[in-house]
């Protein structure tokens, strides 16, 4: 077992770490190619978590209570073995643009993965909005800052999944039918490729299917000749109605 603290830059909601990263430090201690993290409760920030191996190869986050917030285990693979086409870099920087211009329907969230208040340095940017001339996908460019990767230039795994964890909120807010403040119930990725700081990506999330207040996406990051450097779906569920 090891114990850490996610600081409080690395938030999604108020106080509550950001989905993507957790997942990213969990999926790090697990030996599979394709890792699925399902999410129990939220994790707090700036306040000292455990994470603890499993039998089978998997991974869990505890509270210091002794309450198991998330647990990342082997996956089998992804369920879209044909995914859409990713937009051209040009066509995601559009929909970006064109979303920070619009009003957005949370103006005011700081998430550490598309807070509109945040900088390159301080988040991800994560801005995807839809393509002209499409209505399968929403995307956003995407230039890593150096401040978030290792010594070697490359973005840590963290920061990847990072990257594939809002993309699929855009998608359901844009395209489906998913209401403000739902969240991440699970997370699965696979990172082919290494994602570069000051190389331009291009991100691009899509939606699954819907039920009720389940919400099933996919969603992916690739370079800027369409090469896929990271992939993943994810589960969000919406709050339950008052």
């Amino acid at each position: 077992m090891d114990q850490f603290t996610v600081p409080e830059l690395y938030q999604g909601y108020d106080l509550i770490a950001f989905g993507g990263y957790v997942a990213g430090r969990l999926a790090a201690g697990v030996a599979s190619k394709v890792v699925r993290v399902d999410f129990r409760g939220p994790v707090p920030v700036e306040t000292p978590v455990v994470r603890a191996e499993l039998d089978g190869g998997g991974v869990e986050l505890r509270h210091a209570d002794g309450r198991v917030l998330a647990v990342a285990t082997p996956a089998d693979g992804l369920a879209d073995t044909a995914p859409p086409a990713p937009p051209t870099l040009t066509e995601a920087t559009r929909a970006a643009r064109a979303l920070r211009d619009g009003a957005p329907a949370d103006p005011g969230t700081d998430c550490f993965g598309c807070g509109l208040g945040r900088t390159a340095r301080t988040g991800l940017r994560m801005h995807c909005g839809t393509v002209e001339g499409r209505r399968d996908i929403v995307a956003c460019d995407w230039t890593p800052d150096a401040v978030h990767a290792g010594p070697d230039g490359t973005m840590a795994p963290e920061i990847v999944w990072g990257a594939l964890d809002c993309p699929g909120n855009w998608a359901g807010r844009l395209l489906g039918s998913q209401r403000v403040g739902a969240m991440t119930a699970s997370l699965t990725a696979t990172l082919p490729r290494p994602v570069r700081a000051g190389v331009p990506h291009v991100v691009y999330a899509w939606v699954r299917e819907e039920s009720g207040r389940k919400h099933a996406y996919g969603m992916a990051v690739a370079d800027a000749d369409g090469e896929l450097c990271a992939a993943g779906e994810a589960l969000w569920i919406d709050p339950r109605e008052k």
